[in-house]
C-alpha cells in the first residue's frame, strides 16, 4: 500500500476513535476494532520502511554484478528477471535514462532476439526458449518505452505460437520450452502467460486454451479428465502426472503457479477449482519451505506466491485465514522470512552514494561503508544456489507486496 493510502486509513482511524468516543451508537465500531486497524496501520508502516531498505540494499548488491556486455551471469532470463526487480521498484526510481546500465541491459537483451520473435541465447543448451523470451518480455515491457513497441510484439508471437494446439494432445492448451516440442509444464505456461499480461497481450483464445491445460495439472478429478488426477485441488509439474514432490503429490510452487495463471486467464475468483486451489493453499500455508518440497525451489515458490496472493480476491488485502480459523498477514510472513534469509555484506564506496527513494540523503561518503543484501538457496535444484537468480526473486517477491493496496 502507498504512502498515502495509509495516511488516509490512520486519519480514518482516528476519525473513527473520535466518533467512538464522543457516540453512545452501540453500533460503533468497537474500541478492539479500532485498536486493530490502528495497529495494523502501524505494522504495515514500519514493516514497509525495512522491507523497501532491504529492497534497496538488494538492488544495489545487483547493480555490482553485471557484466561488461549488459548481462548478469552470461544469462539472458536472470538478466530480464534483474532488470525487471529495478523497474518495478515501488517508488519509480530506476529507469533506461536514470541509469544506463539497465538501458544496456535491455540492449543486451534485444541483440538475442531471433528471427523466430524469441529472445534467448542459442549457444546455450539448454537454450529455454519460452522461459527466456517470457522473462526478456516482462523486463521490456517494463521498461515502458515506444521504441520497444515491435520486438515486444515478436515475442509475444513467439511465445502464443509455442501453444500446443492438437485437441487431442493431452498437453492442449499448454506451452513448453521451446526447445523440446514434446515436454509442456505449469511452469513454462505460467511464466507465459505472465508475460503476455505483463506486456498487455489479453487473448481470449491463449486463455482458453491454457484453462484446458491448468485443470489437467490440478488434483481435482471433477475437472481434470486424466486418470492420474486426486481431489485435493493443488497442482502438479505436468499433465502427465508429474510431481516434483513425487508420485502425482500436489505442492506449494505449483499450487501458486496454478491459482495466478487461472486468475491471469479470467476464471472467476468464485469458481470451484479456483476455490479447490486456494483450499490447498489453506490447508499447507507456510513460509519457511516450498509446501511438499522443502527448501528446494523455494525462491521461485516465494515470488510465486506473492504474485499470486496479491491479485486473489480473498488475500490482495494482505491477509490470508487458514483451515484452522488463524488469520494471517502472509505478506508480514513472507517478507519477516526474506529479510531473516538475507545476507548481509558491505563494501567501501568508490564515490558519493546517494538514496534512490531520496537523492537529496547521502548513504555513503565515498571511502565509506554501504549495506548490501542478497539471499542464496543451498538447495541448488533449478539453480537456487545461484545468488542472482535467488536475490532477484526475492526482491520481486518483496516488490509485489508493497504494491498491495
Amino acid at each position: 500500500m502507498n504512502q498515502i493510502a495509509w495516511v488516509l486509513v490512520f486519519v480514518l482511524t482516528c476519525t473513527l476513535l473520535s466518533s467512538a468516543q464522543l457516540s453512545p451508537n452501540p453500533n460503533n465500531l468497537s474500541n478492539t476494532d479500532l485498536d486493530t486497524t490502528f495497529n495494523q496501520y502501524q505494522m504495515r508502516r514500519e514493516l514497509n520502511s525495512r522491507v523497501l531498505e532491504t529492497v534497496n540494499q538488494g538492488l544495489r548488491w545487483l547493480e555490482l554484478q553485471q557484466s561488461a556486455d549488459g548481462l548478469f551471469h552470461n544469462h539472458p532470463g536472470i538478466t530480464g528477471l534483474v532488470i525487471t526487480a529495478f523497474l518495478r521498484h515501488p517508488k519509480d526510481v530506476y529507469s533506461e535514462s536514470s541509469h544506463p546500465f539497465i538501458k544496456k541491459s535491455l540492449s543486451a537483451l534485444l541483440e538475442m532476439q531471433q528471427e523466430n520473435g524469441g529472445i534467448y541465447d542459442v549457444s546455450k543448451q539448454p537454450a529455454l526458449p519460452n522461459y527466456n523470451t517470457s522473462v526478456a518480455l516482462m523486463a521490456l515491457s517494463a521498461a515502458k518505452n515506444k521504441e520497444y513497441e515491435e520486438a515486444i510484439n515478436r515475442a509475444q508471437q513467439y511465445i502464443k505460437g509455442n501453444q500446443q494446439i492438437d485437441e487431442e494432445s493431452p498437453y492442449y492448451g499448454g506451452i513448453g520450452y521451446g526447445s523440446r516440442s514434446d515436454v509442456y509444464d505449469l511452469s513454462n505456461l505460467t511464466y507465459a502467460i505472465q508475460a503476455l499480461k505483463d506486456s498487455d497481450e489479453d487473448d481470449a483464445e491463449v486463455w482458453s486454451k491454457a484453462v484446458k491445460f491448468l485443470e489437467r495439472c490440478q488434483n481435482r478429478s471433477e475437472s481434470n479428465d486424466l486418470a492420474w488426477a486426486g481431489d485435493d485441488g493443488g497442482f502438479i509439474y505436468a499433465p502427465s502426472g508429474e510431481s516434483k514432490a513425487g508420485g502425482t503429490k500436489s505442492y506449494g510452487s505449483m499450487t501458486y503457479a496454478g491459482l495466478l495463471s487461472f486468475i491471469h486467464a479470467k476464471v472467476d475468483a468464485t469458481d470451484p477449482r479456483v476455490e479447490d486451489a486456494f483450499e490447498w493453499i489453506r490447508n499447507n500455508y507456510r513460509v519457511d519451505e516450498n509446501p511438499g518440497m522443502g527448501q528446494q525451489g523455494i525462491f521461485y515458490h516465494y515470488h510465486t506466491m506473492a504474485k499470486a496472493l496479491a491479485i486473489y480476491e480473498k488475500t490482495k488485502g494482505g491477509s490470508l485465514t487458514d483451515v484452522q480459523g488463524q488469520t494471517h498477514f502472509w505478506f508480514k510472513d513472507l517478507a519477516e522470512e526474506l529479510m531473516n534469509r538475507k545476507i548481509e555484506d558491505e563494501l567501501v564506496t568508490k564515490g558519493d552514494i546517494r538514496d534512490v527513494t531520496n537523492p537529496g540523503q547521502l548513504l555513503a561518503k565515498e571511502g565509506e561503508l554501504v549495506k548490501l543484501s542478497y539471499w542464496k538457496n543451498e538447495e541448488s535444484r533449478w539453480m537456487e544456489r545461484d545468488p542472482l537468480l535467488v536475490t532477484a526473486y526475492a526482491i520481486l517477491a518483496l516488490e509485489v507486496g508493497l504494491d498491495i493496496e
